[in-house]
């Protein structure tokens, strides 16, 4: 592809020169004889202290911020957005092929997403799904490392689907990759709002800057689905530069409203209405927010014309959403629940739910990660102590972090509740104390690894299934 091709959207100077570019990267290390190199400036390594290493190898142009000295330079403001742009012209723009609906929040996304496939795949519609726990065209599976990958990998998913004949598109948009323009210049048919609460301000300093990433994918929809129960998800329904559909378990007057709600150990029933329909669900999945992100499910999949009896046929009869809510199968009079809790806002939701259910007590595991936000550490503390009756604090991903240092920060939030405790940094043993101590009608809450299959334990990926650990906890009482 000729180099003037490639830039086409991208705001810069226009280049003196045209080339042929046999190749896009941002990665100084596969850079090959043609290729064009774009330099972003990332946490540790600085793309622009590689550009004239990156001609020496063979790149035929680069695309830098400023004067870097070079004769085939483009300069741009802002080379991250530039990338993205660069990535989807390489790819032929293949997402103006598809019809796009993007889920951005700090919790539900990977169940929204899920669901939202479903109802499109249960009517006939080849869809792609990219998120946080595996990537879908149609029905072929493929792993993924985040949530929203590059902007290169993304633009190459987008056209592997495009190719398998998907006709739509749906994924997870964390404000990570909004804040770096990795999905460059896609537009998108619908968005979904869920809800934002303390999480990453390793990365994004205040809740501001924050709610301003996730913000600019309504900026770049046709219409924005908004849970308006949550503080920002009110401003963001006034603020938002699209169309707006509002979703509340609180405010009748919303266009998709639920009530009549009724929670159990094994799922939640209640009614939805929307123009002046009301339908009633039957959920697989416990919990206020399994209500939630039912509703915004449904919301997207009424926008894009799919009709509500077809949307309450497959909420119905749908499976789940693996680590969401998950119910473990015990055999005995006590219930495990995992869950992808990991914030002080997705404890504050999945812990008043369980507890509604409970019998017996509601006794809460969790930990913190390691290298991440260590302010949310004494919240989350706080949080799963004021609603549970006991609570087992232990490790999550500790990462290069001293587990025990991480548990001291956690200890603050839990020993203001004054809810007994006790500590067990190490995560198997603690599911091991918590099957071993289980009382009848307890409800047991794993929150924190969800889907995940492993544990990062210094820079080592270890592998740790939370279900192969209950099951062989389970043994032991026989």
């Amino acid at each position: 592809m000729k180099l003037k091709q490639l830039l086409h959207h991208v705001e810069c100077g226009i280049p003196s020169f045209d080339c042929e570019i046999t190749g896009v990267t941002c990665d100084s290390r596969k850079v090959e004889k043609g290729s064009l190199f774009v330099c972003i400036a990332g946490e540790h390594f600085d793309g622009h202290d590689h550009a004239a290493e990156s001609v020496a190898k063979g790149a035929s142009a680069v695309v830098c911020e400023h004067d870097l000295g070079l004769e085939c330079q483009i300069i741009t403001g802002n080379t991250r957005k530039a990338y993205g742009t660069i990535c989807g012209n390489w790819f032929g723009n293949p997402a103006q092929q598809l019809k796009m609906i993007g889920v951005t929040g700090t919790n539900g996304k990977t169940t929204v997403t899920t669901l939202i496939k479903n109802i499109l795949t249960a009517c006939g519609i080849k869809a792609g799904l990219i998120g946080t726990i595996q990537n879908e065209i149609g029905d072929q599976i493929y792993p993924t490392e985040r949530t929203t990958p590059d902007a290169y990998d993304l633009q190459a998913l987008f056209r592997q689907m495009a190719d398998a004949g998907c006709e739509y598109v749906v994924m997870e948009v964390s404000s990570h990759a909004l804040d770096q323009y990795r999905v460059g210049d896609t537009h998108f048919n619908a968005a979904v709002f869920t809800n934002l609460s303390q999480d990453h301000l390793d990365y994004h300093k205040t809740m501001e800057n924050y709610f301003a990433a996730k913000r600019r994918l309504f900026d770049m929809t046709d219409v924005g689905i908004i849970n308006i129960d949550d503080s920002y998800g009110k401003q963001l329904s006034l603020l938002a530069g699209c169309r707006t559909v509002t979703c509340s378990l609180e405010n009748p007057n919303a266009d998709f409203y639920a009530d009549s709600i009724e929670c159990t150990p094994q799922g939640v029933s209640f009614h939805f209405s929307c123009s002046n329909i009301t339908s009633r669900v039957n959920f697989p999945m416990p919990g206020l927010y399994s209500v939630q992100n039912a509703l915004a499910a449904a919301a997207v999949c009424r926008e894009v014309g799919i009709s509500i009896e077809r949307i309450t046929e497959t909420l119905n009869h749908c499976a789940g959403v693996k680590g969401r809510s998950e119910i473990i199968p015990t055999g005995r009079d006590f219930t495990v629940i995992c869950d992808y809790a990991h914030t002080p806002d997705g404890l504050e939701n999945i812990l008043p739910s369980m507890k509604r259910f409970a019998r017996g007590r509601l006794v809460t595991l969790f930990g913190c990660g390691g290298d991440r936000d260590r302010g949310k550490r004494p919240l989350m503390g706080e949080a799963a102590a004021r609603y549970s009756d006991f609570v087992i604090v232990t490790s999550d991903n500790p990462r290069t972090e001293d587990p025990e240092q991480i548990i001291e920060d956690i200890l603050p939030g839990v020993e203001r509740a004054r809810t007994p405790y006790v500590v067990i940094p190490n995560r198997r043993d603690a599911i091991f104390y918590s099957v071993g101590h289980a009382q009848p009608g307890d409800v047991i809450v794993l929150a924190g690894k969800g889907h995940e299959d492993y544990q990062v334990i210094g820079t080592e990926k270890i592998h740790f299934d939370e279900r192969e650990i209950v099951a062989e906890a389970l043994k032991t009482l026989e």
